[in-house]
């Protein structure tokens, strides 16, 4: 296996190799490749996760949702500029 610049070793348990290596093989795709597919997935749910919490807790404080309500139907309102969408 060669290794690429700018990679670095990260240690894995043979579990998570053999999984790696049967989805690599499968997908026609290099174990870092997937893992680097596997990641940026993991980042974006956490990223959505977080979001969805930070929803959740503005939810709990009807003040200020509803100022998020207001803020909303103001940007809505630019729907309706007359200016064709891209």
């Amino acid at each position: 296996m060669a290794v690429q610049a700018g990679s670095v070793n990260v240690r894995i348990t043979k579990h998570t190799h053999q999984q790696l290596a049967v989805l690599a093989k499968e997908n026609g795709m290099s174990m870092q490749t997937v893992l680097d597919r596997a990641v940026e997935v993991y980042r974006r749910q956490s990223f959505l996760d977080a979001l969805n919490a930070d929803f959740t807790a503005l939810r709990a404080k009807p003040d200020e949702w509803e100022e998020e309500m207001e803020e909303r139907k103001l940007w809505e309102q630019t729907l309706a500029d007359g200016l064709e969408q891209v």
